[in-house]
């Protein structure tokens, strides 16, 4: 995906965030799970530590984080999340920027720890993401990364794909765990810890977030219902009377250190 691609997919990120960006903020998926919790556990922030959210979305990664570090600076390339995140944080360490997670408006090395959280896989260019990681981290800083991956079995993945692109036009793509794996190591970012988990999305909380249309909700609701019995299993489908209730998807979590 290049230039004109890119931008258009850049341009489709902020049309769908910027009309559901209260959405974000109040959705369950996006502010509560194990994961903002392990997050904290895991890295261990001190007060001395500057932190970069990249993507904030309705900032709860940040929000997570801002009582534990010394500044936080937050940002997503779509202008209503950045303002409803100051709203929701609503902390005196946090900075608030519009940015962009592909082309970082910092200079190297200025941060311990960088995070992105549910958003990377609607960036264009993943390995330019990554590669702005690590610019901007300092030598021995740590990577928080949590995202939706795709499955790296091509049924599972090719299904995966299609119905989040027909509820999202934004999303780009998914990777599995062993590209993203591959993309860290590949940029001298080296996996300290991972955990990955089957995630359980309430089925109408989740189309009706980017989905305004009834018909089209239908049309996605249908295609799980068509999905074949493998399918069915591997994303765990819950059906009643003849409507969705719920299904997973694979997440990963890890945290890598700049070598």
């Amino acid at each position: 995906m290049r230039g004109r691609q890119i931008m258009d997919q850049k341009k489709q990120v902020q049309q769908t965030f910027g009309k559901n960006a209260s959405k974000y903020v109040s959705s369950r998926t996006h502010s509560t799970g194990e994961d903002l919790k392990s997050m904290i556990d895991w890295l261990r922030p001190t007060k001395d530590t500057v932190a970069l959210d990249i993507a904030t979305g309705g900032g709860h990664t940040a929000k997570a984080l801002a009582s534990h570090v010394k500044s936080i600076f937050v940002t997503d390339l779509t202008k209503e999340m950045v303002e409803h995140s100051r709203q929701s944080i609503d902390a005196d360490n946090a900075y608030y920027i519009v940015a962009d997670a592909e082309q970082l408006p910092f200079i190297d090395h200025s941060f311990d720890l960088v995070t992105c959280r549910i958003a990377a896989h609607h960036f264009p260019h993943p390995e330019q993401f990554i590669k702005e990681v690590k610019r901007v981290l300092k030598p021995g800083g740590h990577f928080l990364f949590i995202d939706n991956v795709s499955p790296e079995q091509e049924m599972y993945a090719q299904f995966f794909h299609t119905f989040e692109k027909e509820r999202d036009p934004s999303h780009a793509r998914a990777l599995s765990i062993q590209e993203w794996s591959t993309l860290l190591n590949r940029h001298a970012l080296r996996i300290k810890i991972e955990s990955s988990r089957k995630k359980e999305l309430e089925f109408r909380e989740w189309v009706e977030r980017t989905v305004e249309s009834k018909e089209k909700q239908g049309e996605i609701e249908s295609y799980f219902l068509d999905a074949s019995e493998s399918i069915a299993s591997y994303i765990t489908v819950k059906v009643t009377d003849d409507q969705v209730d719920s299904f997973t998807v694979d997440e990963w979590m890890v945290i890598a250190e700049k070598r």
